[in-house]
């Protein structure tokens, strides 16, 4: 979760996995999945920085290619025993 605070002060905690997009427009403002936005106080940078530290804690490349919707690494295939052959 990332920290962020709403234009009147209040601050309230945001899952990273839902940012689509961060604008700074001047007002830095956050477009989640859902298509809803957010304005908050923090700069597009901050928020940025905020949401890659988050990742990071996450796991990283895995959370990343969640948000993708994408596998982390491509599933390995099956080996196929071939009958006389020895598997080394």
């Amino acid at each position: 979760m990332i920290e962020l605070t709403r234009r009147s002060g209040e601050t309230y905690f945001l899952n990273p996995l839902l940012i689509e997009t961060v604008e700074a427009t001047p007002d830095t403002v956050i477009t989640l999945v859902t298509g809803k936005k957010l304005i908050v106080r923090e700069s597009a940078a901050d928020v940025v920085r905020r949401f890659n530290e988050a990742v990071r804690a996450l796991g990283g490349g895995a959370a990343t290619s969640a948000m993708l919707g994408k596998h982390a690494s491509p599933p390995e295939a099956p080996q196929q025993e071939r009958s006389g052959e020895s598997t080394p």
